[in-house]
């Protein structure tokens, strides 16, 4: 799906250079051109390609699928400059016609009603966008803005398809949402100390593994999640519902800092300043199921906003596991709901994870578990092993009576005890080897 472009049936200008309303040009005077950053299959710079895409992330409220629609079909720069041109002259019906008569087959978003409706949310927020102060806010943090086609920027936001964010703030390092497939590790924010625990758990032991863990940064799970990965030593990446600028909520300000500074990112779809909301709240966990690999629902309630990020999680063909809990904790229904009715994989290790993951080994329980040579043995065998003394070495004439067996059965089930590695000869007699001292698994 291509716009016109100069020299490829690109509507004339009208006299005096004004271009016709609606006309979608190749490229836009957003910012003077450098060579040095590349260009896109339009033209325009990777500058103006950066900088339509930052206002577009103004311009729409996250999940915008008319405007993701639109910057997917002719690309930010063109998108904004059709975008004024349709405010301007006024006669928008015309502008939406000319648009999709540049459009190739445009997508089920980019029908003129959804259009005319989108340039009614869109139009009224061209004056109050401006991505030059806003980026240079944020670079005055040390962040930077990302867009499609950046080296930093994660594959995995693509699979949203016209949902995906016009551009990624980030705050901290961008190779966070790199490396290692991620861990989404979300939950309720009134968690139980059960809850808290098992999150700093999973994360830790993933972040050891060199996974990121990505939640939401907020109260509850979300933040021993982001505790339990620091714990680790490995990176962890906080998305906001609001500006990257606005560490939210106020009260883990320290902890969002700590990440930071240890390697981690801070990660929004909105310009710096912008608001948490509880709609961008909502749509915010499409990028968490998005930027990773798997999403564990550690400790939820029934009707728990968590929730929606493994349904976003399920609905990108990325597995969904979740937490069981006592059967009496209400802070656990969401998860038993997630296991009982929407094929949730059962999660109570960091191995359970691990199984989630692309290539991921199955865990203890799942498949081959540690063998234990006592399950082979034969009664006569188990008999006489429980009538050795552990504490020292035991005779042949202090076992039979003490298992009622003939000399010739004791001295039978020795050997097959020796052999299976359970008891060794000693001087006196024979006495249990480390195997056999070893509590038996229940």
């Amino acid at each position: 799906m291509t716009a016109a472009v100069p020299g490829r049936g690109a509507t004339p200008a009208r006299p005096g250079g004004e271009p016709p309303a609606g006309a979608v040009p190749a490229r836009t005077p957003m910012a003077s051109p450098d060579p040095s950053s590349g260009s896109d299959e339009t033209g325009a710079s990777r500058a103006d390609v950066r900088r339509a895409a930052a206002a577009w992330s103004g311009l729409a409220e996250p999940g915008d699928r008319t405007a993701g629609a639109l910057l997917l079909a002719v690309g930010p720069v063109a998108a904004i400059a059709w975008l004024r041109a349709a405010h301007d002259h006024g006669d928008r019906s015309r502008a939406v016609a000319r648009l999709r008569e540049r459009i190739d087959d445009p997508a089920e978003e980019l029908t003129p009603r959804r259009l005319l409706a989108a340039l009614d949310r869109w139009g009224p927020r061209l004056g109050r966008v401006d991505p030059d102060r806003d980026a240079r806010a944020l670079r005055e943090l040390g962040g930077r803005v990302l867009v499609r086609g950046d080296e930093g920027w994660p594959q995995g936001l693509d699979d949203l398809g016209p949902a995906a964010p016009a551009c990624l703030w980030v705050r901290g390092d961008p190779r966070a949402l790199l490396g290692p497939p991620a861990v989404a590790l979300v939950g309720a924010r009134a968690a139980t100390s059960y809850g808290t625990a098992v999150a700093a758990d999973l994360a830790c032991g993933l972040a050891d593994r060199g996974h990121a863990v990505v939640s939401g940064g907020a109260y509850g799970i979300d933040a021993a999640a982001h505790r339990g990965a620091l714990a680790g030593d490995g990176p962890t990446v906080a998305v906001m519902a609001g500006g990257a600028d606005r560490l939210y909520p106020a009260g883990n300000t320290d902890l969002l800092e700590r990440v930071l500074a240890r390697g981690g990112a801070v990660v929004a779809e909105v310009p710096v300043g912008a608001t948490p909301t509880r709609s961008r709240f909502l749509r915010r966990n499409r990028l968490i199921a998005a930027l990773t690999a798997a999403t564990v629902v550690v400790e939820a309630a029934w009707r728990s906003g968590s929730l929606s990020t493994a349904t976003h999680a399920a609905g990108l063909l990325r597995p969904v596991g979740a937490v069981p809990g006592p059967v009496t904790s209400m802070a656990s229904t969401g998860c038993h709901r997630l296991l009982r009715e929407h094929d949730a994989v059962c999660v109570t290790s960091v191995a359970d994870v691990l199984e989630l993951l692309p290539g991921g080994a199955p865990s203890e329980g799942a498949g081959e578990t540690h063998h234990d040579p006592r399950d082979a043995l034969h009664d006569v065998a188990r008999g006489v092993l429980d009538g050795f003394d552990a504490r020292r070495p035991t005779t042949l004439d202090e076992l039979v009576p003490a298992v009622g067996l003939a000399a010739s059965d004791v001295l039978a089930a020795l050997g097959e005890l020796e052999l299976a590695g359970l008891a060794v000869r000693a001087a006196g007699g024979w006495e249990l080897t480390a195997a056999a001292r070893r509590p038996a698994a229940r």
